[in-house]
């Protein structure tokens, strides 16, 4: 039974339905591998096993009646600690919202429950979503699958951890500035950036209501599809006969290859020449747009996240790590106005960059330009710190600017993944583009 835990998401969903895998079993085995784990307090905030037993058993009874709710119907899965989950703390890893429990689930919960989906409890994060790191000292700091002594990647730190050790099937993170995408890529897993409005932030704790986004971290594309169809109550996009003949990819050369690191470079580089010989013709685009939106990047993302949570902070400053504190507090440093005149500059540039790629089918750069860096070091040296925080976010944060929809593969390096990038709401395209692109890599 232990083979089920390296399964994918939509395997064990198949498993359950022919009568191979009993949810009851599936769920006390990923419950016992929880309790087991030398991990298990660096990965998950809260667990719940009365819940997940209890919708385990309720998946079985439908599986053996033929009345499954949906491809992933009784499969588990873990929750970001900033999703409501009703009489469960949600405390989105900070201190200042220590004791929060939510009278409901929030919405995409409710409709992941509603088809099926087994939750097993709430995972660790960044806190208040404030990171690409993953670095946590005031609840916990998820580790890496790949190198135990560095961070997970943030701020969906232990959603990645979570399935990466074996702990939860899939698992549901969100994306401001690359907090599915870092930590997917840094454990060698698929994680999708859906595009801002298009999952519901209602009962999410947010950072910046403008780019906040919902997304799942997951084993395979098949996986990321079947989550996404279950976080927005629709149906599945069909992934068959995806191919690479004709796929046109533009390489970001503006901003996104500038330091890339060597494991990076090499990953990314073996990949564009396995998505070559598959048929996909690849070339370089300059987008000097990109320059002016990454200027906006300060007042877009600190601004708002300081007003949202200003008065919770200046309560008490002292419950904060300093790293996050003086992140927020830098908002202070923009007025209301420089606020509204930043979003309307990079509407037009959002407008002139999507214009400007309109001939390609999507946009490819590095995941990352690092690796993950040393939690000890990122502890004690600040400038080490800001260095690989603002690098680890720097490629990832190109499709939040842009209002993209994005989804990071793994490569043949470990912690070093490929990103695709997409115009806003084209989920489906991206995600039968990423099932090619996987085979190719695989």
């Amino acid at each position: 039974m232990n083979r089920w835990l390296n399964m994918s998401a939509a395997t064990l969903g198949r498993g359950i339905a022919e009568g191979e895998i009993d949810p009851v079993a599936l769920t006390d085995v990923y419950l016992s591998a929880i309790q087991a784990h030398p991990f298990r307090d660096k990965i998950f905030s809260c667990i719940t096993p009365d819940r997940a037993r209890a919708e385990a058993s309720a998946a079985a009874t439908r599986a053996k009646l033929g009345q499954r709710l949906s491809p992933l119907d009784g499969v588990p899965v873990s929750w970001k600690d900033l999703v409501d989950s009703g009489n469960t703390p949600t405390e989105a890893g900070t201190a200042l919202l220590a004791g929060r429990v939510p009278e409901h689930d929030a919405p995409i919960l409710a409709h992941a429950t509603a088809l099926g989906l087994v939750c097993l409890g709430k995972v660790h994060m960044s806190e208040l979503a404030f990171s690409g790191l993953g670095l946590n000292p005031i609840t916990a700091t998820s580790p890496c699958v790949n190198d135990h002594d560095a961070v997970a990647g943030g701020s969906s730190s232990g959603s990645a951890a979570s399935v990466a050790f074996g702990l939860a099937a899939a698992s549901v993170g969100s994306d401001t500035g690359g907090s599915v995408r870092i930590p997917a890529a840094w454990n060698d897993l698929v994680g999708l950036k859906t595009t801002s409005g298009r999952i519901s932030l209602e009962g999410i704790v947010p950072l910046c209501a403008r780019l906040d986004t919902i997304g799942p971290l997951c084993r395979t594309v098949e996986d990321a599809a079947l989550m996404m169809a279950a976080l927005e109550g629709s149906q599945p996009v069909d992934l068959t006969n995806a191919t690479l003949d004709g796929v046109r990819l533009g390489v970001i050369e503006t901003i996104a290859m500038d330091d890339v690191r060597e494991g990076p470079a090499s990953g990314f580089r073996d990949a564009v020449q396995k998505l070559e010989k598959l048929g996909a013709t690849v070339e370089g685009i300059k987008l000097p747009m990109l320059d002016d939106a990454f200027a906006l990047a300060p007042v877009l993302f600190t601004a708002e996240a300081y007003g949202t949570w200003r008065d919770e902070i200046e309560a008490a400053p002292e419950k904060m790590f300093p790293e996050i504190l003086e992140r927020f507090r830098a908002g202070r440093n923009f007025s209301g106005p420089d606020y509204v005149a930043a979003w309307q500059k990079l509407d037009g540039l959002r407008a002139a960059f999507w214009n400007a790629v309109a001939g390609f089918d999507a946009l490819i750069c590095p995941s990352s330009p690092i690796l993950p860096p040393n939690a000890d070091r990122l502890m004690n040296d600040s400038d080490y710190y800001v260095t690989e925080n603002l690098l680890a976010l720097r490629n990832t944060r190109i499709g939040n600017l842009m209002g993209a929809c994005s989804l990071t593969l793994p490569t043949s390096v470990k912690s070093a993944g490929i990103m695709f990038t997409a115009p806003p709401m084209d989920e489906e395209r991206l995600l039968r583009l990423g099932a090619a692109a996987e085979a190719a890599l695989a």
